[in-house]
């Protein structure tokens, strides 16, 4: 019997219903999109927050015995004490730099740091030390007056991004209370996941809902913690040592943390700096700091990693970027996470429906 189409099956009342259903059902999902949109970055940041401090919150439920409601409290009044305390302070101090860096291009005038007189006195490397220095100061500041006009647009963006910390800093707390409302509800919510992914990839769905959960502790614990954490202690050093633009460099040592290419492109060239303007003393303290802050993730990644990463850094690269400029300062940190697990998740998919080619067919013993 010859299978027929679905113009065949329904009349032309049923197709016009049919349709007049799907445009309904596509309005609802559009008008609901568009109404949530806002609460997006929230929201993302909110669960990707839930999933990575879950054992932690499991831990204290059962410390508590079995208080899920105290333990989601404590958590997050500590998570409030990170934000509000020394992350909010590097923030403002970053705020501080970004806007007069614009300030600066906006005006043309960089002010850049002269050769110390006091390198000259240091033992065989002082005098060509300072002969670099003040040769690349030279060289540097008159590329500079040429390529002035030409960096006044940025100053436009900077302040943006500056303006942008604000809301930023609102998101980051209101993420911290809807995550502690989600940690009691954990396992319902791990069992609606599991539910929705069983309807897409039915024989996959709990590896795919254990890879996501992985992934998601991995990028948020070894790559977005660790970068927090080292940009917050170098925060901390640069304002002891009273360096210029220290939230502003402290900003920059956690994205270079964030895309894998390490701090130590900030900390060398301050350590070199607070030995010309520092005694021997607090600049050899300082120098101890600095490196042990340079090798922190080193040493911090192997203990918080659950598992390996296998994201590729040009996949954390473009999520930092692409999550700047869709969410502003929240999708610097949701931006990565969200496309290393979409990135492994579609490389788990690819690998298991190669697999089923690759797979020789069963022979048929009929």
């Amino acid at each position: 019997m010859p299978v027929k189409s679905l113009r065949q099956l329904l009349t032309g009342e049923d197709v016009i219903q049919l349709v007049i259903r799907l445009g309904l059902l596509a309005l609802l999902i559009i008008w609901t999109f568009l109404i949530v949109r806002p609460f997006v970055p929230i929201l993302a940041w909110s669960g990707v927050l839930a999933v990575a401090f879950y054992p932690a919150f499991s831990w204290v439920a059962k410390a508590l015995g079995g208080r899920p409601k105290t333990a989601a409290a404590i958590l997050t009044l500590i998570t409030l004490g990170i934000v509000l305390g020394p992350a909010t302070w590097l923030g403002l101090s970053a705020v501080d730099g970004v806007r007069e860096l614009a300030h600066e291009l906006g005006t043309g005038d960089l002010a850049l740091q002269s050769a110390p007189e006091q390198i000259k006195s240091w033992p065989v490397i002082g005098p060509t030390l300072y002969e670099l220095w003040d040769q690349a100061y030279n060289n540097i500041r008159a590329v500079l007056r040429e390529v002035a006009p030409y960096l006044q647009p940025l100053a436009g963006p900077l302040l943006v991004l500056a303006g942008d910390a604000s809301l930023g800093t609102l998101q980051f707390l209101v993420s911290v209370f809807v995550a502690g409302f989600l940690f009691p509800h954990g396992p319902r919510l791990v069992a609606a996941g599991r539910g929705f992914l069983s309807r897409i990839v039915p024989e996959q769905s709990e590896h795919f809902l254990e890879l996501g959960g992985a992934t998601i502790r991995a990028v948020a614990q070894g790559v977005i913690g660790v970068a927090i954490v080292q940009a917050l202690l170098a925060g901390i050093g640069f304002k002891l040592a009273a360096v210029p633009s220290a939230g502003l460099l402290a900003f920059i040592v956690l994205l270079l943390s964030i895309v894998q290419i390490g701090a130590f492109l900030v900390l060398l060239p301050v350590i070199i700096w607070i030995w010309t303007a520092k005694d021997v003393t607090t600049a050899l303290v300082l120098t101890v700091f600095f490196v042990v802050v340079g090798f922190i993730d080193t040493m911090l990644k192997p203990l918080v990693m659950g598992r390996g990463l296998n994201t590729p850094t040009i996949v954390i690269f473009v999520g930092v970027i692409g999550g700047t400029l869709a969410h502003g300062i929240v999708g610097l940190f949701i931006g990565p996470i969200i496309l290393s697990v979409a990135w492994e998740m579609a490389a788990a998919w690819i690998g298991t429906a190669s697999k089923r080619v690759a797979e020789p067919p069963i022979p048929d013993e009929t």
